[in-house]
């Protein structure tokens, strides 16, 4: 699983990172910062990206700059730095082909009950992050996980990112978070994804990210085992979910709050 070893304070891991991976130098700088970041405040760190965007609202929404090419600016982040690497697939034939750059392979929300993606996955020996599908109970997760488990791979972490609430928002049930850990599994809060607003009538998917720390903060004190952040030098100009992404620059002093917490709850 996340490698915890040099992690004496027993702190809350991280996977943050750009919504989509948009170029090298983008994806290098953002690493790199978020790298010196976690380990002064001794957080184990994985970069998140994703290397296509398949789950677009509009036809001339920005999916990506090619699957090899943004595959391989995540295989040279675990390179350089030294972190593991997570990002999203969208179909099984996709399993294979990503996991021979990453370390993690995510199953998207709205993907979390396709068996043929899950088995993939599954396959490919790495560890599964599953996010729990805004249209199910957190209990009703245990089935996703069970379909990994059965075809050979224990490796199997589960996601909190929201549950839908009406027609255009979201919110956070945090009994969810202890109810998915009785399953045996981390349980990480995907934070700025439970603050997406969907389906605007713009077709552009709007956000809160004001209360970013007020989620995160409340994920860290009901016990999440880790946090799910994107991040971004300036969300404004951001080519996928810049309305509800943290900018970089806040990061540091939102971390040094969780740790602080963290140590307070532990």
């Amino acid at each position: 699983m996340i490698e915890l070893k040099n992690n004496p304070a027993n702190n809350f891991f991280l996977l943050a990172g750009p919504c989509v991976i948009e170029g090298e130098d983008m994806a290098m700088r953002i690493a790199e910062r978020v790298v010196k970041i976690t380990e002064s405040l001794k957080i184990p760190y994985v970069f998140k990206g994703s290397y296509r965007k398949a789950n677009r609202s509009r036809m001339d929404s920005f999916m990506g700059i090619g699957d090899e090419k943004a595959l391989k600016i995540l295989k040279k982040v675990h390179d350089t730095f030294g972190v593991p690497t997570v990002t999203d697939i969208h179909a099984a034939d996709e399993a294979e082909m990503a996991a021979e750059y990453v370390d993690i392979l995510q199953i998207p929300a709205f993907l979390c009950r396709q068996t043929d993606l899950l088995i993939a996955a599954a396959k490919t020996g790495k560890i599964i992050n599953i996010k729990k599908g805004q249209f199910l109970s957190p209990i009703a997760m245990q089935f996703a996980a069970d379909k990994v488990v059965e075809a050979g791979n224990k490796n199997v972490m589960l996601t909190e990112r929201g549950t839908t609430f009406g027609y255009q928002d979201l919110v956070i049930d945090y009994r969810g978070i202890p109810e998915m850990q009785s399953f045996g599994y981390p349980v990480i809060l995907d934070v700025t994804h439970s603050l997406q607003q969907p389906n605007q009538t713009n077709g552009v998917t709007g956000g809160m990210p004001q209360l970013i720390e007020t989620v995160a903060k409340a994920g860290i004190a009901v016990g999440a085992d880790g946090l799910f952040i994107e991040t971004h030098e300036n969300p404004a100009v951001a080519k996928s979910d810049g309305a509800n992404m943290l900018k970089l620059d806040l990061l540091e002093g939102l971390l040094t709050k969780l740790v602080r917490i963290r140590e307070a709850v532990k």
